[in-house]
């Protein structure tokens, strides 16, 4: 089942639902996600409102009550670190390819840390600057880098506290399309602080305009295509086949000695080849992005 949101005539917040993406949409409730929302209707139309929106306007499937994103694809993280060098430190990227001719292994620094390997890690991000699929985005004022990237997201249905991996997985109510926009001249610096990204993340996320029920892809979703479309044409399949951690395992880290709420919102980090980065194909204003994960949903913003 997919589900999403409209502005109604009032002002007010509408849920449709259809059966599958050829299906018709039709009036459905506030727990499609298989929660109601932590919010009130008219703080979520406020918030639709200060994005843009009016009536007979898509919005957000849900609103994230806190955000959580992963990274837990090991070659996504060599394949962007390697990018970062051919763009911010070109010396460096020629000694890390002389490196790996070399000895034939992945230049060490582009390797996730070590802790990366023993548990499931994650920053907290902004949950108040999520735009829905349409919304014309811009950089920030203080980037010239502005990269996209392709990830899955779900959100909590039931609460969770030091939950098993399997008890965790059961609690996932609704899977949607995630892009995570970074500032990548200003992420580095940042990352060196000890304290993780900042300004380079939390200034704009968005979501697809449907989300789907959770039964309907958790047992696959690491096998869905998915794709990057720049101005028509499709520069990047990215691929979601190798996580080194499940979703249970993710939740299960998470809900340690904390628990976690319905309406919370995770995301598995970006797939392999899911950001401009790593392929080479950074933004720029006047582009049309267009991100897709079978049968979850659609990205599409205009750069402005």
């Amino acid at each position: 089942m997919q589900f999403r949101r409209r502005m109604d005539e009032g002002g007010g917040l509408a849920v449709e639902v259809r059966g599958g993406p050829e299906g018709a949409w039709t009036p459905g409730t506030r727990s499609a996600a298989g929660y109601v929302s932590p919010f009130t209707d008219e703080w979520e139309a406020a918030q639709a409102t200060g994005c843009g929106a009016e009536a007979g306007s898509v919005v957000l499937p849900f609103q994230p009550l806190s955000f959580r994103d992963f990274m837990i694809f090991e070659q996504h993280n060599i394949n962007a670190a390697r990018g970062w060098a051919r763009r911010f430190s070109p010396g460096l990227g020629r000694f890390a390819r002389g490196v790996e001719l070399v000895t034939r292994r992945t230049f060490p620094p582009f390797q996730p840390k070590p802790l990366w390997y023993r548990e499931p890690t994650y920053y907290m991000s902004n949950a108040s600057t999520f735009v829905p699929s349409g919304t014309t985005v811009t950089a920030p004022p203080y980037s010239t880098a502005l990269d996209y990237e392709l990830e899955l997201a779900f959100v909590l249905r039931a609460p969770l506290l030091d939950a098993t991996p399997e008890q965790a997985v059961q609690a996932i109510g609704a899977f949607a399309v995630l892009c995570d926009f970074s500032a990548r001249d200003v992420q580095i610096p940042e990352m060196g602080s000890n304290f993780g990204p900042q300004k380079s993340k939390h200034f704009l996320t968005s979501l697809s305009e449907t989300a789907v029920d959770a039964a309907d892809v958790l047992d696959r979703w690491s096998a869905l295509r998915a794709s990057v479309t720049l101005n028509g044409r499709v520069v990047a399949r990215p691929d979601a086949g190798a996580p080194r951690w499940t979703l249970g395992q993710m939740l299960a880290h998470s809900s340690a000695g904390e628990r976690l709420h319905p309406g919370e919102v995770f995301a598995t980090g970006t797939y392999v080849n899911g950001c401009g980065m790593e392929t080479g194909h950074w933004l720029a204003p006047g582009d049309r992005l267009r991100l897709e994960i079978e049968g979850v949903g659609v990205v599409e913003h205009d750069i402005a």
